[in-house]
């Protein structure tokens, strides 16, 4: 009985923030998207230690010859689910807890069948504009009663012999005037503030490309890694766009396209070999005759993710010390035909996110120094340790 009094209820609230910042480009409570719906998934597993085990390391869970870890592998075309080794216990609970809770709620009907950028509607931009519309109709219907009321005021003197003013029209009336400008004020600065807090903001952008290049095809279907083309996410600030000769590297034998169809946001249909040969034309390349005969030329990419010039964002700290995959912030990219911008990458996204994140300790030398944390941590005053307290809210941080 002790013992059990012991152990930690599960926080739902805590496991939505943490789901929201981990799980949520890749997986949703009632619909399959890059990973399987997860209503239910506690009873799918045979134990939840093995549950657990698969969070922390999906790989080790396949490699035990457990049968639906080795089932849900292969069925997802042999995708290996990002690890999460700096979750503890508690913390998976805590995510467990919110999906049995969001399991019980009503799906709501779909707006549309078409696929959204970003994979959401925004109700909440939605529902402000209906909110406008009716309070401007409820302030000129009250508007409207103020001059009937002065109206009627007018003729009940009249009638008992008491003189009465002619009303004042509602656009002399000053008062009316005064009400007028200061609405027009309120609803102006409200615009005008929500304007400066997007300035620069560009979520769910997704330009046209050059190139039709499909991330679902290379790094979903053909499930190349992600270094391999940009290698500098886990060496440099940037991630590099690789350059033409990594494409070569498989394009001088891949010279035609086989797989499933692909079409661009817009419904039209993309010939995949005709793409190759974009990329053939800009490095020169001849596949009849095995050789570079042209100068190359090149590839005008344009650049989706965009910080502003005094903002420090470095890759390599992220990926390295930081432990994150690269879905965190820039989606299911390995189901994208075309990349759109995934998160708002404003200041209040990020700042979040450190205040959420657990920091990996645990064989991670980059924070060796910080000694007073593993004491803590492993005398039991706190159970983990996140990227705000080791100082990543600071302003110099991330300005310098």
């Amino acid at each position: 009985m002790i013992a059990s009094l012991s152990v930690r209820a599960a926080d739902a609230g805590k496991g939505k923030t943490l789901f929201q910042q981990n799980c949520a480009s890749c997986h949703n409570v009632h619909k399959q998207v890059t990973g399987p719906a997860l209503k239910g998934v506690e009873e799918r597993w045979s134990d939840k230690k093995l549950l657990h085990q698969w969070i922390h390391n999906s790989s080790s869970v396949v490699a035990s010859g457990d049968a639906y870890a080795v089932k849900l592998f292969n069925d997802f075309n042999k995708q290996v689910m990002p690890g999460f080794p700096a979750f503890t216990d508690a913390d998976i609970d805590d995510i467990l807890a919110y999906i049995a809770d969001e399991s019980t709620k009503e799906v709501g009907p779909k707006k549309g069948d078409g696929p959204t950028p970003g994979g959401s509607t925004e109700d909440g931009g939605n529902n402000s504009l209906l909110f406008g519309i009716i309070t401007l109709i409820l302030a000129i219907v009250a508007l409207i009663l103020m001059q009937i009321n002065s109206n009627l005021n007018k003729l009940a003197g009249d009638k008992d012999g008491v003189p009465t003013p002619d009303p004042v029209p509602f656009y002399k009336n000053k008062a009316y005037i005064a009400l007028v400008i200061l609405l027009l004020f309120i609803v102006g600065g409200y615009y005008t503030i929500n304007g400066a807090i997007g300035l620069g903001r560009q979520k769910d952008y997704m330009p046209e490309q050059p190139i039709f290049y499909s991330h679902k095809v290379h790094a979903g279907v053909n499930q190349i890694n992600c270094l391999y083309c940009h290698a500098g996410a886990e060496k440099s600030k940037h991630a590099m766009i690789p350059s033409e000769n990594i494409c070569m590297n498989c394009h001088k034998t891949i010279s035609e396209y086989g797989g499933a169809d692909l079409y661009t946001a817009e419904g039209k249909k993309v010939n995949g070999t005709a793409e190759i040969q974009k990329l053939y034309d800009h490095v020169g390349w001849d596949k009849k005759a095995q050789a570079y005969t042209k100068p190359g030329k090149p590839i005008q990419w344009t650049r989706i993710h965009n910080l502003p010039d005094h903002v420090y964002f470095n890759h390599s700290q992220h990926v390295v010390a930081g432990k994150q995959q690269c879905q965190t912030c820039h989606g299911a990219i390995t189901e994208m035909d075309e990349v759109h911008q995934f998160a708002e990458l404003s200041m209040g996204w990020c700042v979040n996110c450190h205040r959420t994140t657990k920091v990996q300790f645990a064989d991670n030398k980059y924070y060796s120094i910080f000694e007073q944390f593993h004491q803590q941590v492993k005398e039991g005053k706190i159970d983990s340790v996140t990227v705000e307290m080791v100082g990543g809210t600071e302003c110099q941080k991330c300005h310098y």
